[in-house]
């Protein structure tokens, strides 16, 4: 669907940076870090303005996945170490380099004020416009229990929805991408966190591609969209999805049943706690799972998933044989 994927714009952010820079992005609207580069410094202000533009450019292509997507006015703003650890900024123009609007080097925050007519243009789930963020006297109709998710696993969610989008586009499966956005609307509609949303996302591709498509055509189209992700070949590709899938924070931990000192066996087993994604109507959302085994080994899925509610978890039984046809590679059902 896009020219250029979000992983290799957002590799060409991380390239430009610096751990020593002055230089790091912003909003000028009201302060905020834009992924992908928030928390990434740049030594120069050229190099800043590079990042600032291939920001602008990595949130208009996920805009196409995901339309809850902020709008920023992303700036460039040199930094120092102030008094008592706090940041003082000098800012520069916009992505393009324009001169500054008005903004005083003490502004820590670097907030300008702005007009109704710009508001409009922006989107509702910005924080800063449509409502006011107070307290919520009833919060029980809304308790959003779960944190905000991370920064790493915003990314997840966005490089593997875009590819699996990618994937979907390239093998015509036109019905199946219109279900998962209708889907992921009505997930929408009932949570107002929009980072969260990218999770809802992922899910919606999970059942979705489940119920567009035949297990061979979905094992076609993860296949496809491990080979547009960065390669991460390894000699054990369920140690290495894991591994991955832990350090983006889609599994709190996880542990794999060793099996004795035989090697490894074609089914592996691999309990997992704190699962990012939700289980939905018995049915547990397997497909990052299934997307990372492919990306860690030779870019074809397992041939099943299994799924069992335990205590503390889940166990993942997974079958990396082929032959027969696969089943539970975007999700499966939950055995108790």
């Amino acid at each position: 669907m896009i020219g250029t994927t979000l992983a290799a714009i957002s590799d060409h952010i991380e390239a430009l940076s610096s751990e020593t820079g002055e230089y790091s992005l912003v909003c000028a609207r009201y302060g905020d870090r834009p992924v992908p580069a928030a928390g990434l410094r740049f030594e120069s202000r050229a190099a800043a303005r590079a990042a600032a533009r291939a920001t602008e450019q990595y949130r208009d292509a996920l805009r196409r996945y995901d339309p809850q997507v902020p709008y920023y006015d992303v700036i460039v703003r040199q930094e120092y170490a102030g008094d008592e650890g706090v940041d003082r900024g000098v800012c520069d123009g916009s992505a393009d380099g324009d001169a500054g609007s008005g903004r005083s080097a003490g502004d820590a925050h670097d907030v300008r004020r702005f007009s109704a007519t710009e508001a409009a243009d922006w989107s509702l789930s910005d924080p800063a416009v449509g409502h006011d963020p107070g307290p919520n006297p009833d919060s029980s109709r809304d308790p959003e229990p779960n944190p905000a998710p991370s920064r790493d696993l915003v990314g997840f969610c966005h490089d593997a929805a875009a590819a699996v989008f990618e994937a979907l586009s390239a093998g015509d499966h036109d019905a199946v991408e219109s279900a998962v956005m209708d889907a992921y609307f009505a997930f929408a509609e009932e949570r107002s966190d929009p980072d969260g949303l990218c999770l809802r996302l992922l899910e919606a591709m999970a059942f979705e591609l489940r119920r567009g498509l035949e297990p061979t055509e979905q094992a076609a189209v993860l296949a496809d969209a491990a080979s547009r992700l960065p390669v991460a070949p390894d000699a054990d590709p369920v140690a290495g999805a894991f591994e991955r899938l832990a350090g983006a924070g889609v599994v709190g931990s996880y542990a794999a049943d060793s099996g004795g000192d035989e090697p490894p066996a074609e089914s592996v087993v691999v309990h997992v706690s704190d699962y990012a994604l939700t289980p939905r109507d018995g049915r547990f959302p397997t497909l990052p799972v299934a997307l990372e085994l492919c990306r860690h080994g030779d870019r074809s899925p397992p041939r099943a998933v299994r799924v069992d509610a335990v205590e503390g978890g889940w166990r993942l039984g997974i079958d990396t044989a082929s032959g027969d046809e696969p089943s539970g590679l975007t999700s499966a059902p939950i055995r108790e």
